[in-house]
């Protein structure tokens, strides 16, 4: 048994006219459905900017640009029964295909072959029932919503 150790990731919320980018997930552990924007592992050796820009490649097949780092998370969680720690690098980027934001939901393909969509939502839509993860980010957004406001 590999002891448990500390993930590194990084995620990106791509905010526009007062919505955010995310895809839905279940834990049955929980019977609960959940929301997190898209991003993925930084692996050894790897910025988490170009790790970022790898993950929506493989995941949406999307590029993007002006990226800005606007926080980190620390999140320690249970997830399908099993404790976890990560901490997440929370960016947010524009896309270069300008398309992408008029889509409702976007496909995407995670890395072990399981399809997903990623949707826009907006942050008041989130709830305890569901919630956005990683936990803390919503309340980092509210913090920044602001100069996101007069930047889109």
């Amino acid at each position: 048994m590999q002891a448990p150790q500390i993930r590194v990731l990084v995620i990106c919320v791509f905010w526009h006219k007062g919505r955010i980018l995310v895809s839905e997930a279940h834990d049955p552990s929980k019977g609960q459905n959940f929301f997190r924007p898209l991003g993925g592992g930084v692996e050894f050796g790897e910025t988490s900017a170009h790790a970022l820009a790898r993950e929506l490649r493989e995941e949406i097949g999307a590029e993007m640009a002006n990226l800005q780092c606007i926080g980190t998370i620390e999140n320690i969680f249970t997830y399908l029964g099993e404790p976890g720690h990560e901490i997440v690098q929370v960016y947010d980027a524009e896309f270069l295909d300008g398309s992408l934001y008029g889509l409702a939901s976007i496909p995407g393909m995670e890395s072990d072959g399981k399809p997903f969509r990623a949707v826009w939502r907006e942050l008041q839509s989130f709830t305890p029932e569901a919630p956005l993860y990683p936990a803390g980010l919503e309340e980092l957004l509210k913090s920044k919503e602001e100069c996101f406001a007069n930047a889109t």
